[in-house]
């Protein structure tokens, strides 16, 4: 007999060889099935950075080229951040639930008008977060956009704290602050304070709107984790795109009907009449700017999935660091010595989360080896 097949990423985690539990010794077994789980965890998390990191910066670079060019339109820079969600419809369907792995108990199994409201709350939310990030990039320079963005782990502290009761180390500490700091100090090397033309009332604008995102950006992704933990319960990858598929359809709803009802959309056709680079340039740097926010939010909602709101934040505020690596190739910008210096703490303060990770790694192995030595553990024979 074959062995069963990995219909869901997440059954990686579990899946093991078909073996014949009476000729095989169960404390062996349930070591090298740890082993598995511990390495196949790992994939995952690598996996989910990069799509975090890569994700997000690309479509930062896109963002901040679409307003250099001559974009202006605030509900379209909302809408595109969201609307490339059928992409999510390819994983969903190559990886299917594996059902028979799920209990379908009522303990388990959540009903649709809960489950309804959880979506169209989230939502609604996503899109008055993405609003609020469109109007502070457009009425912030990038280096005080930066430095309010890097707000979100603080506030994410405070809300995983009493929402998710998420426990501080020393090394998490460090790793907190450490890239805030780093995000900061990109954010005041940069010489310039306001875009051209922007008013002291639309700067103040968009600093509140800037810093208001930061918070809810950082709430929401404790009320993720909290709604794997506490509703959904179901914590498969299948699980994670549906959450993520029906709330960025509601989003983008919302930010449609905000887009034909503002009116921005009467003024599109002359915006990609007069982009710098063309409307085909127009065009393609919306699409790709779709895709590249999916392939970010993927890797969120996963790292929240595999590790916890608090590392995916972390992740997030990591790329403010990455980026002026991007704007270099891409934009020409200058290197210098603060963007270095920049860089390399947020890669300190990256590596500290990591090891802490390890360490918890390492202490779980023990306890699961000591578990299995006395006889405690799943290591125990049958009775």
């Amino acid at each position: 007999m074959l062995p069963p097949v990995a219909h869901d990423l997440t059954d990686l985690l579990t899946m093991t060889d078909n073996e014949d539990p009476r000729a095989i010794n169960n404390g062996t077994q349930s070591s090298s099935r740890t082993n598995l789980k511990r390495w196949h965890w790992w994939i995952l998390v690598i996996i989910n950075i990069c799509f975090l990191l890569i994700g997000q910066v690309v479509a930062v670079i896109l963002g901040r080229f679409y307003y250099d060019q001559g974009g202006n339109s605030k509900w379209l820079a909302t809408l595109i951040q969201t609307i490339g969600f059928p992409i999510l419809l390819i994983p969903y369907i190559l990886f299917p639930s594996n059902n028979q792995k799920q209990p379908s108990t009522t303990t388990t199994s959540v009903s649709l008008p809960i489950l309804s409201l959880i979506y169209m709350i989230v939502g609604a939310l996503i899109a008055g977060d993405n609003m609020l990030y469109s109007i502070g990039l457009l009425y912030l320079s990038a280096s005080t956009y930066s430095l309010i963005c890097a707000t979100q782990l603080a506030f994410n502290a405070v809300f995983s704290f009493f929402i998710n009761s998420q426990k501080f180390t020393a090394l998490i500490f460090n790793s907190v602050v450490v890239l805030t700091l780093s995000a900061s100090l990109l954010a005041v090397n940069d010489d310039s304070d306001k875009p051209t033309g922007v008013t002291s009332k639309k700067y103040v604008l968009g600093f509140i709107a800037t810093l208001s995102a930061s918070a809810l950006y950082a709430f929401l992704l404790s009320i993720m984790q909290l709604s794997f933990q506490k509703v959904l319960k179901r914590e498969t990858f299948s699980v994670v795109l549906e959450l993520q598929i029906y709330t960025s359809f509601v989003a983008t709803c919302v930010s449609a009907i905000g887009l034909f009802a503002s009116g921005e959309w009467r003024s599109l056709g002359g915006e990609m009449a007069g982009f710098g680079k063309g409307g085909v340039a127009y065009v393609m740097t919306l699409v790709w700017t779709a895709v590249a926010w999916q392939v970010c939010s993927v890797g969120v909602v996963g790292l929240i999935f595999v590790v916890s709101s608090l590392f995916s934040n972390v992740i997030s505020t990591l790329s403010l660091a990455v980026t002026p690596l991007a704007a270099v190739v891409v934009f020409g910008d200058e290197m210098n010595g603060v963007k270095v210096v920049a860089m390399l703490m947020g890669l300190w303060g990256f590596s500290t989360y990591i090891y802490q990770n390890y360490l918890d790694d390492e202490k779980a192995k023990r306890l699961s080896t000591d578990d299995t030595d006395t006889g405690t553990g799943t290591g125990t024979q049958p009775k």
